[in-house]
C-alpha cells in the first residue's frame, strides 16, 4: 500500500490511525500541502526529484489527501478509506456490529468530517484572509458544543463505550487542529478526556503529526 499524505492533515491522519490499528505496512508519499501558494504542487517522491502537480492530479483529481493505494485501487477522501480497510481487514473492528451503535459512530464521524473540519480546512481558511484564526475558533466551538452534547450520551472510555471506533479516529485529529487553533477546550470536558486516553494507545502516538516524515524539524517530537 502507498499513502498520500501531509503530516498535519486531519483527513490523513484519520487514515494513518486505521492503518496503525489494523496493522498494515505502507510506503508514505509526502504531499505538501503549502507549497506554491497552499496548492497540492509539488510530490516529494520517494528516491526521486519533486514532481508538479500534472503528477498528482493523475492521482486524484482533486488534488486532495489522504489517498491510498491498495489491493489494485486508488481511492480518496478518509472515510471512504478507512470503511474499504474495515471490509477488506475486518480486526480489529472500527464499527460496531450492534445497528444502533454502528449508525451512532456514523453520526459522530460525519458530525467531524462533515460539520466541523470543512469549514475550518485551509482551502476555507486561505479565503478568510486575517479573520481566518476567529473564523476557525467560531466553526470548532459551534461544532464541539454539539459534539460534546452528543458524547455524553454514547461516551464510556472512547466516543462510543469501551472500544476504539471510527468515530475516535475522527475526533483526535479534530481536537489537534482545536489547539492550534487555540480554542478553549474548558467547556468540553467529555471531548478533552476521550481525546486524553486515545492519545495514550500506541496507534495515535505513530500517527501523530509529529512523529511523519515530512513532518518539519521543529516541529517532530
Amino acid at each position: 500500500p502507498i499513502l498520500y499524505s501531509y503530516f498535519r492533515s486531519s483527513c490523513s491522519w484519520r487514515v494513518r490511525i486505521a492503518l496503525a490499528l489494523k496493522g498494515i505496512a505502507y510506503d508514505v508519499v509526502p504531499v505538501n500541502l503549502l507549497k506554491d501558494g497552499g496548492q497540492q504542487a509539488r510530490i516529494r517522491l520517494p528516491l526521486l526529484s519533486a514532481g508538479f502537480s500534472a503528477e498528482f492530479k493523475a492521482v486524484n483529481p482533486m488534488q486532495q489527501v489522504p489517498v491510498l493505494k491498495i489491493d489494485g485501487i486508488t481511492l480518496s477522501q478518509s472515510l471512504a478509506i478507512i470503511h474499504y480497510l474495515e471490509d477488506t481487514r475486518p480486526n480489529p473492528r472500527l464499527l460496531p456490529q450492534d445497528p444502533k451503535k454502528k449508525a451512532q459512530v456514523r453520526m459522530i464521524a460525519d458530525h467531524i468530517v462533515s460539520g466541523i473540519q470543512p469549514l475550518q480546512n485551509l482551502s476555507v481558511l486561505q479565503q478568510m484572509g486575517e479573520k481566518k484564526m476567529e473564523w476557525a475558533q467560531n466553526c470548532i466551538s459551534s461544532g464541539f458544543q454539539a459534539l460534546e452534547q452528543t458524547l455524553q450520551h454514547t461516551a464510556g472510555r472512547y466516543c462510543m463505550g469501551d472500544e476504539v471506533s471510527m468515530a475516535d479516529l475522527c475526533l483526535v485529529p479534530q481536537v489537534s487542529n482545536a489547539e492550534r487553533f487555540k480554542v478553549d477546550m474548558g467547556p468540553y470536558p467529555t471531548i478533552t478526556r476521550i481525546n486524553k486516553a486515545l492519545l495514550e494507545l500506541e496507534a495515535f502516538k505513530v500517527s501523530h503529526p509529529s512523529r511523519q516524515p515530512d513532518t518539519p524539524a521543529e516541529l517532530r517530537a
